[in-house]
């Protein structure tokens, strides 16, 4: 059995001519936003990456196929659609055969990213090891997915809801390089200092690039982690969300809320207790990963014998 995939004409041509495609997800549309601020908003990262130069190609199941680029009716009808699963590398092929809609996380993006050939994604941040995951084992599939699909995702740091040492060790455990843009330490997601020192530390675009071509090259599997700073006047900084954190935190164990819904709960708590400074700061730093990415991907098509040897 071949997999169609429904790739969009825009697409589809710039991978032909080897040009930057820049693959995005399909949840923050879904699972994020309301409508209509939900397809303002994937508008908004879309625009962002084509006035970079580079050509966005937004993910998602759309009636049991999988589109690799979105029309701007297809977008609309998924920011109005209910019912939509969240696709991740677990019940991404169940989800296809049934058919329906589904919004593809990091991992799944990843994947379909993979399979078009496109080799730079952007993000928000990516999922991790939850608090308490010693006792829960909840850990995200985002890592594993890092660990095995040579896509390059830039995001701004895992979700500071999480335990971020154990999540990057983690990803160190499991061989996947990680980037700090320009700095030294990790951002937090809404902050720019997420206080742990950067494994790896790229100054430019163009350095991410050669890093995942060399990679390629040496035949290793392992996607790349660029942690973006989020724009200093767009961030929280640690010491004022921490406590909001952690008070998101101890509501969800009074509650006994636990497996897929707890990130829901915490980040729309945390957007209440923030008065909504947490979702501006979301959307913010979407924008500004979707910007990079692209001066990435940018990067790469310059330098296409090197990105696939």
């Amino acid at each position: 059995m071949t997999l169609a995939l429904a790739v969009h004409p825009d697409v589809q041509a710039a991978l032909d001519a080897g040009r930057a495609v820049v693959a995005l997800e399909s949840t923050i549309i879904t699972h994020g936003m309301p409508f209509p601020q939900n397809v303002d908003v994937a508008r908004a990262v879309e625009a962002t990456v084509r006035a970079a130069g580079a050509v966005p190609a937004t993910i998602a199941i759309l009636n049991g196929q999988l589109h690799i680029g979105l029309t701007d009716a297809q977008l609309m009808d998924l920011a109005q659609a209910t019912d939509v699963a969240k696709v991740s590398r677990a019940d991404f092929a169940a989800v296809l055969a049934r058919g329906g809609y589904g919004a593809t996380t990091v991992a799944a993006t990843m994947i379909a990213a993979h399979l078009a050939g496109i080799h730079v994604f952007a993000t928000g941040g990516i999922g991790g090891v939850h608090r308490g995951a010693e006792d829960s084992f909840d850990i995200s599939a985002d890592l594993q997915e890092l660990a095995q699909t040579p896509v390059t995702v830039v995001c701004a740091g895992a979700k500071a809801i999480l335990d971020l040492p154990k999540t990057f060790e983690v990803l160190e455990t499991l061989g996947v390089p990680v980037f700090a843009l320009g700095q030294d330490t990790l951002p937090a997601f809404w902050s720019r200092d997420g206080g742990l020192p950067a494994p790896l530390r790229a100054d430019t675009p163009a350095d991410v690039a050669k890093a995942a071509q060399t990679q390629r090259a040496l035949g290793l599997q392992a996607g790349h982690l660029v942690c973006n700073p989020i724009p200093e006047d767009a961030e929280i900084p640690r010491a004022v969300i921490l406590p909001m954190v952690d008070q998101a935190l101890a509501e969800a164990d009074d509650r006994a809320i636990t497996g897929k819904a707890v990130t829901p709960f915490l980040l729309q708590r945390i957007y209440e207790l923030t008065d909504g400074a947490s979702l501006d700061a979301n959307i913010a730093l979407i924008k500004h990963n979707a910007h990079v990415a692209a001066q990435i991907a940018l990067a790469m098509s310059q330098t296409p014998a090197q990105a696939d040897p």
